[in-house]
């Protein structure tokens, strides 16, 4: 007799179907699997035993083999446990065989017969109700799975005892509720910024069209106060961001008790991170910080310290909203639709250009420094900026600043208005920032004082014509801000004066 469960194997954010095949048979005395397992799951031959003892239930004297269909497909991970457990105790007549016909199941066993949580129960779950399937999972990641709907039947066990008295009809296994993570009590506001009223402005276009930014400023004027910042005036996730947030986290294991937020990913990495760190990889293909920043802020601080190849792995995302891990027998593909928030200083010693310093070096050392950063890099940030050190007068008598939730509420609103011309058009678009260059120019289109402007700035400049489209997607932005359709010479006037400071960036590189 074979007893089959239902399982999945991950590859990316989908779970692909996988069969745990169970034969126990005359023979040498012996547990094989079988099927590309890797480590973890040949050492679930250890674990299944010990567990299948501790819940009094042992193996008996023949020979077990276990096979995980199809062959050819690598097995990864610690979540094979409970479905091999499962298949034997099906296989041994411990619980009816056809009890595990409707469920996909997935779970790591401790040695006491205890079920331990895994990365993935959300995955897995979406998986499950995908091929109208139930999900047997650990009680400590019910809560997580059960964000994949209120249709699909989800058993959440602390241990194999509790499950095998479930199908027996001795216990019942209630349905896990979605749990929901508090959100802080102190976040950082925008009130909080004494001065930088340019650098505000900026951060607002930014948030409203989604659109890359990087400051530059000497030391203590504020930049990574103000990264920090822009979480509080992004409108929270919608149900599909947070779906997808979410299953990333999930592989990433990075679901703290299984409780989910709406609240945008803000991820800041060192800048002694490697390629693999940053955008994913390692021996299991794991996201990366690119990823696990999907829907949210990737926030470089210190930018030209970050090693220059890892920096331009980021060149790809930008244009594409995916990671792609290429292996010799897998490829895999995490979705990265970030918005990259940098902060450097402009030069080795921070000072250059601040009244009353003189740079040693001189002019060197600036474009030494500045020039660690690609010309193709610099041309994908839409919006760069200078912050300045703050003056006495606003630290002494700073004036009243605008709350988070003032400039939140404007943000939302252009938004909305991007979102609802997008959807017009049936477009899956939420922000100006992806939108199309063929598009753009319909969508942007200015008046002709502006159009002349715009036409005397970009042969002047020499932009791109990356960056001429980006420039009408600021410009864009800047008008939903204003609640305006057409493009006025005003708005033109202001997204070119991002794009400038920019250019003259690129050209140090």
């Amino acid at each position: 007799m074979v007893a089959r469960v239902s399982t999945v194997a991950f590859q990316g954010i989908e779970g692909l179907p996988v069969e745990v095949q169970v034969m126990v048979a005359p023979g040498k005395v012996g547990m094989q699997i079988v099927g590309l397992p890797d480590k973890a799951v040949a050492e679930s031959r250890e674990r299944v035993q010990a567990a299948l003892h501790a819940s009094g239930l042992s193996l008996p004297p023949k020979r077990v083999t276990v096979n995980l269909a199809p062959a050819d497909l690598p097995k990864e991970g610690s979540h094979f446990d409970l479905p091999i457990a499962l298949g034997l105790m099906a296989a041994l007549g411990a619980i009816p065989g056809d009890a595990l016909s409707g469920y996909l199941v997935i779970g790591e066993l401790n040695l006491d017969g205890t079920i331990a949580p895994i990365a993935g129960a959300l995955p897995a779950a979406i998986s499950a109700n995908a091929v109208e399937k139930g999900l047997i999972c650990p009680a400590d990641s019910g809560a997580e799975a059960a964000w994949a709907g209120s249709e699909i039947d989800i058993l959440a066990p602390r241990s194999l005892i509790a499950l095998a008295n479930h199908f027996r009809g001795t216990q019942v296994l209630s349905r896990p509720a979605p749990a929901i993570r508090a959100q802080p009590a102190n976040l950082p506001d925008l009130a909080d910024i004494k001065g930088q009223e340019s650098a505000k402005r900026a951060l607002e276009v930014a948030a409203a069209g989604g659109h890359n930014l990087l400051m530059v400023g000497p030391p203590g004027s504020g930049k990574s106060m103000l990264a920090a910042r822009l979480p509080s005036i992004l409108p929270p996730l919608s149900a599909p961001e947070l779906l997808e947030v979410s299953m990333i986290h999930s592989i990433a294991g990075q679901l703290s008790g299984g409780k989910l937020s709406d609240r945008r990913p803000f991820r800041t990495p060192h800048h002694s991170a490697t390629m693999a760190a940053l955008v994913g990889g390692g021996l299991r293909a794991r996201p990366g910080e690119a990823s696990l920043a999907h829907h949210g802020i990737l926030f470089l601080d210190e930018l030209p310290e970050f090693a220059s190849p890892v920096v331009d792995a980021l060149r790809q995302p930008l244009e594409t909203g995916e990671c792609i891990i290429a292996r010799a027998n897998h490829r895999v593909s995490y979705p990265s639709d970030f918005q990259l928030v940098a902060a450097m200083n402009p030069c080795r010693c921070g000072m250059a250009g601040e009244p009353g310093h003189v740079c040693a070096r001189g002019i060197r050392c600036q474009s030494e420094y500045q020039g660690r950063i690609s010309g193709p890099l610099m041309d994908r940030i839409d919006i760069r900026i200078d912050v300045p050190a703050v003056s006495a007068t606003d630290l002494i008598r700073p004036r009243v600043a605008e709350s988070s939730a003032v400039v939140a509420a404007r943000v939302a609103a252009a938004r909305e208005r991007q979102r609802e011309r997008f959807r017009r058009l049936g477009l899956p678009f939420a922000t100006n920032a992806r939108c199309s260059t063929a598009l753009i120019e319909t969508l942007a289109e200015p008046d002709p004082s502006g159009l002349q402007l715009l036409r005397d700035a970009a042969e002047k400049f020499r932009f791109s014509a990356r960056g001429y489209h980006r420039v009408l997607k600021v410009a864009r932005t800047l008008a939903d801000l204003d609640g305006v359709e057409t493009l006025g010479r005003i708005h033109l006037a202001e997204a070119i004066s991002y794009r400038i400071a920019s250019e003259r960036l690129t050209a140090a590189a």
